[in-house]
């Protein structure tokens, strides 16, 4: 018995430092705001030919660190979405279609390091439709309306008056950098959007149906700020 009060005493410290260590870190809870540029396309099937569509996103984030290199980010965002398809030059087409979003990504937030701090960002998001808009030139809205003149039941065009679904999910993910000052902590952070979601339609919600499939895809570049609450 004797012999093993050493490492009785031992195991004892050790378990004593270790509940320490855990229960002195310091839980942090952060308010920011942030926004940039995004760059999105649509996974059209059948495929649609398209162009980088350009829009800009942002909006206020919590963080919560509730363990050392963890935590949780939650955000509501509002978002510039859409498409632009990319018509031969000769055809002297085109068209372009924006979808505004409100955006709640809800990620498991992972850091490493101390005052400059790698950092890696994913989850599942939800989105809502707010409104959209087209921008259709003259030569394709002409195009369009000759041939439904020669054939009225020629399906050209369906394509740009589907109905819209007003929900979208997917799941999102990102990486960057995070700097530590004074005043508040400052994260630059690349993003990609993985929507798992429809916009228009589809064989599994309505009969007549023009795509197959219709996701968002989308790459983000972000500048948040964020401050200590408690």
């Amino acid at each position: 018995m004797k012999r093993l009060l050493p490492i009785i005493l031992l195991f004892s410290l050790f378990s004593v430092q270790v509940s320490a260590q855990k229960t002195d870190f310091e839980k942090k809870f952060y308010i920011g705001v942030g926004g940039g540029a995004l760059m999105s396309s649509v996974d059209l099937v059948p495929s649609v030919l398209q162009k980088p569509h350009f829009g800009i996103h942002g909006g206020i984030s919590a963080k919560y660190i509730s363990e050392k290199h963890l935590g949780l980010l939650l955000e509501l965002n509002y978002a510039q979405r859409g498409w632009t398809e990319d018509f031969p030059t000769e055809s002297g087409f085109a068209y372009t279609k924006t979808l505004n979003y409100l955006e709640i990504p809800f990620m498991t937030h992972v850091y490493f390091g101390k005052k400059i701090r790698f950092i890696f960002n994913a989850g599942p998001q939800v989105g809502f439709l707010l409104e959209s808009s087209d921008i259709m030139n003259e030569a394709l809205t002409a195009d369009i309306a000759a041939k439904k003149q020669q054939n009225p039941d020629d399906p050209i065009g369906m394509q740009y008056s589907l109905d819209l679904r007003k929900f979208d999910y997917g799941l999102i993910g990102g990486v960057g950098m995070e700097l530590k000052t004074g005043i508040g902590n400052v994260e630059l952070e690349g993003r990609y959007y993985f929507g798992l979601s429809d916009i228009f339609e589809n064989r599994k919600t309505k009969e007549n149906f023009f795509f197959y499939r219709s996701a968002h895809r989308i790459i983000e570049a972000k500048l948040s700020y964020y401050f200590k609450v408690k």
